[in-house]
């Protein structure tokens, strides 16, 4: 007997996968406790169906995340800290700055937890961050660190 797995199953299968199974364990296992379904025809049709419009949910997302990428590589914020000796800064530029940086230049979406910086920033100067607006697309965003004007 063919079935559709509905959840994933050891030693058996995927989501969505068609696999061939005795019939008593179709019958009094994987279908009453809603694991898989009958692969009849008109089930087969529907996950095919399913299956095109997840896909094509993922490719839109996917071409959001390369538009908003852009923007974030087309932006080149620059931001002025204070400075002490050796042109050392006072505190460092996290990525909650990195943020409002980008949020000032327009640039919506972007949250704290998709810019990657390893450590804060501490030194004057340019800067390159990935920031990872999608699990395939990753923009690198650079940032310019300057001497804020003394009063």
């Amino acid at each position: 007997m063919q079935v559709i797995l509905h959840d994933n199953v050891d030693n058996l299968g995927k989501v969505g996968d068609i696999v061939k199974v005795k019939p008593g364990y179709a019958r009094n296992y994987l279908i009453p406790k809603g694991l898989a379904a009958e692969a009849s025809s008109r089930n087969v049709s529907q996950l095919e169906h399913q299956k095109r419009a997840a896909e094509a949910r993922r490719n839109k997302l996917k071409n959001e995340a390369e538009k908003l990428a852009k923007a974030i590589e087309a932006a080149k914020p620059v931001l002025a800290r204070q400075v002490g000796e050796e042109d050392k800064l006072f505190g460092s530029v996290t990525t909650m700055d990195l943020e409002e940086a980008l949020r000032a230049a327009g640039i919506a979406g972007v949250t704290k937890k998709q810019i990657h910086l390893p450590e804060p920033i501490k030194t004057l100067g340019l800067h390159e961050v990935p920031v990872k607006v999608h699990p395939e697309v990753t923009a690198t965003l650079r940032v310019n660190v300057v001497k804020a004007a003394e009063k």
